[in-house]
């Protein structure tokens, strides 16, 4: 892992698939970003864990892929499984309370997953589950 990687994993508490690239490319960029995420997301009125956990059931909600592996922030801020499996809980309830939603069934295969990914980090084991994009020409 380079010295851009380790600062964006440093600040974000993970390594979003989004900005290794942007590590190869602009790494001033990403860090810029990993700098205005740890603005949002750092301690405040809320702490970290809770914003994670929020963003987590967020993905869950709205079923992306790419937005419960914020799980694993939450895990890095000390969010306990009970933790986690309230605030996915949440997000699925909610996918079925809002306009063009996936439905609560979708969502709660997205929290599922989230827990899934969440006990995999945990143990050391691999937990990455999407494949990488496929580029067409």
């Amino acid at each position: 892992m380079g010295e851009c990687e380790e600062y964006v994993k440093e600040k974000m508490k993970l390594l979003p698939r989004f900005l290794q690239p942007i590590c190869q490319l602009w790494p001033e960029a990403a860090k810029k970003f990993a700098d205005f995420y740890e603005e949002i997301f750092g301690d405040g009125a809320l702490d970290r864990k809770t914003k994670e956990l929020m963003f987590t059931a967020i993905g869950v909600a709205t079923a992306s892929p790419r937005c419960i592996v914020h799980v694993i922030a939450a895990v890095e801020a000390g969010a306990t499984d009970e933790e986690i499996l309230e605030a996915v809980t949440v997000g699925f309830i909610g996918a079925g309370f809002y306009p063009n939603n996936p439905g609560i069934p979708y969502a709660f295969e997205y929290a599922a997953k989230a827990l899934e990914v969440a006990q995999k980090y945990r143990k050391g084991e691999d937990w990455e589950y999407l494949k990488p994009p496929e580029f067409r020409g």
